[in-house]
């Protein structure tokens, strides 16, 4: 069959998917990944075919104009979608006036310069199946416009799914809908009906395992997490056990991309860990290197690298709860510090920290002892590794890419 996945610009959602796509490629099928032009070396560069549709125009970069803005809004979930963390209380007219600020701020602004282009080359095409992250709507319209099978693909917990639940709920008889109505309008435009497809896909591919997962009642297809973080090469110095315990310390790389830097203070951490008898490995950015000082003895500054190869040889790892990282580190067992801090992180960590194989920290706030003194307890309490290991088996215990294909392939049949 011919697959088609469809992402805006962002590295980090991208390689989310790109573990499907290969499963789907090795299996026979025609599968192709569009995006906007400026991504097309992104996406050729992890071994998959290209379709540039629209124009080079994200949220991301109206951000770069007005950083102070941005970097104000970063701390959890913003409205409608804070209500799946319990930060607010399911309120329909705020809910309503979330979906309102997201649409102007967020998702239009995405998917506009995107959705005719799209919408032309799947019509052309002809897929089977249309695959999509949670807020490149321009999937689904282009899906359903074509006549296509199309779902959800996942990178994080589902708060997009399950606010919704929460607001179709609260608005029963009201009228008034910002995201449907404006989804709406494509409907109409390309001649066909508003679903809720439209808005949560007809299933949903899901990562997250089921002890983190957010509960909704949506048709949920698991699927294991298969790290990729793009062009990877394992260091000499991981070709050999660590002499102590290792502990990494990476916080991605979106903070310093997107946003003025870290939430938590690098240096302070580094330094509070110095005097105790392990190896740290912490991937930073060069400009970030420059403000740690003198090396401490024992601490290895790297700007990349594969964290597939790294977190297995860790006793435990620092982290910001970035989905890739988090899920990457939880599928070899490994105990975690979060600190986490920019949109689901905050909500991934809560729940993970509930399961019981981390603890979280928020990291505008904690001072280096604090994440020293987490991270022992990690180490020096074996009911952490227990729960992390639990975790993993968890995790394992969910279908590979591979193993999904058939499955997906009976779907696409299905909703066709």
């Amino acid at each position: 069959m011919r697959v088609l996945l469809v992402t805006y610009q962002s590295t980090t959602i991208f390689t989310a998917m790109v573990p499907l796509a290969w499963a789907l490629r090795t299996a026979g099928h025609d599968v192709r990944v569009a995006s906007q032009p400026s991504f097309t070396g992104v996406i050729t560069q992890a071994g998959l075919t290209a379709v540039p549709v629209g124009r080079n125009h994200t949220t991301w970069r109206v951000g770069e104009l007005h950083p102070e803005q941005v970097e104000a809004e970063r701390n959890g979930l913003p409205a409608p979608y804070d209500t799946v963390a319990g930060d607010a209380e399911p309120d329909w007219a705020r809910m309503r006036d979330g979906y309102a600020e997201m649409l102007s701020r967020w998702h239009k602004l995405d998917n506009f310069p995107m959705i005719a282009d799209l919408v032309d080359y799947a019509r052309h095409w002809e897929p089977d199946l249309v695959i999509w992250e949670p807020t490149t709507y321009a999937g689904p319209i282009a899906a359903r416009a074509c006549g296509a099978a199309h779902a959800r693909l996942l990178w994080s917990v589902d708060v997009f799914g399950a606010a919704r639940e929460h607001y179709l709920r609260l608005a029963a008889g009201r009228p008034d809908d910002p995201l449907g109505e404006w989804l709406g309008g494509y409907a109409r435009k390309y001649g066909f009906d508003f679903g809720e497809d439209l808005v949560t896909g007809q299933f949903t591919i899901d990562q997250v395992p089921g002890s983190l997962a957010v509960p909704t009642a949506l048709d949920r297809v698991p699927m294991r997490t298969v790290p990729y973080g793009g062009p990877a090469v394992v260091p000499g110095w991981l070709h050999a056990p660590p002499e102590l315990p290792r502990v990494a310390l990476t916080l991605g790389t979106t903070a310093t991309e997107r946003y003025a830097g870290f939430a938590a203070n690098v240096p302070d951490i580094i330094a509070a860990l110095a005097d105790l008898d392990l190896e740290l490995v912490a991937t930073l950015p060069a400009n970030v290197q420059g403000t740690v000082g003198a090396r401490p003895e024992r601490t290895r500054l790297e700007t990349f690298v594969p964290l597939h190869a790294l977190a297995p040889t860790c006793a435990v790892v620092i982290n910001h709860a970035g989905p890739g990282t988090f899920l990457t580190t939880a599928l070899y067992g490994v105990p975690q510090v979060t600190l986490p801090w920019d949109f689901d992180e905050p909500e991934l960590a809560r729940r993970a920290a509930a399961q019981g194989g981390t603890l979280t920290l928020r990291p505008d706030r904690v001072t280096g002892e604090e994440v020293r003194d987490a991270m022992l307890r990690l180490i020096d309490e074996p009911g952490f590794a227990d729960r992390a290991e639990d975790l993993r088996r968890e995790m394992l215990a969910m279908p590979s890419p591979a193993e999904l294909v058939p499955r997906l392939e009976e779907l696409t049949a299905k909703h066709r």
